[in-house]
């Protein structure tokens, strides 16, 4: 088991992010397995005070990005949310997200999250179809969702990803056309579209089980996936992860000349940052039940139960699942690095030689790019270039060749992970 005293003790120097569970909802979607309870307001005081404690648990750190999430973070008061903040100590220019929903907010309740620190928000509307909206389970409208978009702009926000859903049955290319219309006018900084999942244990599960839902046509599936990327790319965004997307706001940038890691930041600007640390495979902490953490060498997540959860801090003990406990060795980072990294659509990783890789090259699911190393940018190294004793044997020391998902590579990643492991 992992002690709180070794932890408290850790010299960890590569940890720069933070995420904290709310697990209180106004209701469960039929789709979630999320760590969730539904009208627990009773809860709120008792839980704020145990994340607090769950966090002095962990030795100072200076966050640069910090990630409420859920669960509907936003249910909390501001005051609670802010005193969770002022046990956290964070960078000038931290990326503070908020996850909430278009049905529990008010335009007084948003400009006070603005106020305490909150720069960046995470509304999750799943659709813009009522029909749609109805049948998934959520509880609010097409108008709610817009109407919510636009306080926050109005509250002072200038960082808002939008999340939506696809491949959900009852939902048509016509219905995902018009959610595509609907972000064309509202442009939202970063995208995050997710197809359904069947997760066991949902009331959608239940209902597949039972032959009352059954799974949209994987043609479909795919068609609409095509249109998705399509329409981002017409629109000015760049896909950098396989379901997200950042408004590009630098036009002189432009996604097939991208040459070098600079370009790629700009490229990336309004990307998630947070979740960008994920996958690029950097440590995190996670508090709150059922939060994941990756911390010195281990991999671990959070008991799922409030008296659990309560009982082990206050025996000064880290409430975590020791099932759930992980070692990550050189070989497993490694490992984890590739498979993540693959996911980053513009980046990917660094090529390396494998008959694995050069079948999925060829099969045309990979594909080698080669940029600029960033020693390469400064002056020094472009005068050396322009420089006619220039020798192009020490172009390895200032490019990189580096693999990522083609397109197609996109639309079948599940069998390109499969085959790369």
């Amino acid at each position: 088991m992992i002690e709180t005293k070794n932890i408290k003790a850790s010299k960890e120097k590569n940890v720069d992010a933070i995420y904290i569970h709310i697990p209180f909802c106004s209701k469960k979607c039929e789709y979630c397995d999320f760590c969730t309870f539904i009208r627990m307001e009773k809860e709120y005081r008792k839980y704020t005070d145990y994340l607090i404690k769950e966090i002095r648990m962990y030795p100072k750190i200076k966050y640069d990005t910090i990630y409420f999430g859920g669960g509907t973070p936003s249910l909390l008061p501001a005051e609670m949310i802010n005193e969770i903040l002022n046990e956290l100590d964070w960078s000038e220019n931290a990326e503070i997200t908020l996850e909430l929903n278009p049905t529990d907010m008010t335009f007084e309740k948003l400009k006070k999250f603005r106020k305490i620190g909150i720069n960046r928000l995470s509304i999750g509307i799943q659709s813009f179809q009522d029909h749609v909206l109805k049948f998934i389970g959520r509880q609010h409208s097409s108008k709610d969702a817009v109407d919510i978009y636009k306080m926050a702009r109005k509250a002072g926000f200038l960082n808002i990803t939008v999340d939506l859903m696809f491949g959900i049955p009852n939902q048509s290319i016509e219905d995902l056309q018009r959610d595509l219309n609907i972000l064309q006018e509202l442009k939202p900084e970063n995208v995050s579209i997710y197809s359904l999942i069947w997760e066991e244990g949902t009331v959608f599960w239940s209902k597949l089980q039972k032959g009352i839902l059954s799974e949209i046509d994987q043609d479909l599936e795919a068609l609409m996936y095509e249109k998705i990327i399509d329409f981002f790319e017409k629109n000015g965004y760049c896909q950098y992860e396989i379901s997200n997307f950042a408004r590009i706001d630098d036009k002189d940038v432009e996604i097939y000349e991208m040459t070098n890691f600079e370009d790629l930041k700009k490229l990336q600007k309004n990307a998630g940052r947070h979740n960008l640390k994920y996958w690029q495979n950097q440590k995190f902490v996670g508090v709150g039940m059922s939060a994941a953490s990756y911390f010195d060498n281990n991999r671990y997540s959070n008991i799922r139960t409030f008296e659990k959860y309560y009982n082990l801090i206050d025996e000064k003990n880290l409430p975590i699942d020791k099932n759930t406990i992980e070692i990550v060795d050189e070989v497993e980072s490694e490992k984890l690095k590739k498979m993540l990294g693959l996911r980053l659509i513009q980046e990917g990783i660094e090529y390396f030689e494998d008959e694995k890789i050069e079948k999925l090259i060829e099969n045309g699911l990979l594909e080698k790019f080669i940029i600029e190393k960033d020693n390469f940018i400064n002056k020094k190294n472009k005068e050396f270039e322009k420089n006619e004793c220039f020798d192009k044997n020490l172009a390895k020391n200032f490019y990189e060749t580096r693999i990522r998902l083609t397109k197609k590579g996109m639309l079948l990643a599940n069998n390109v992970f499969v085959e790369f492991i």
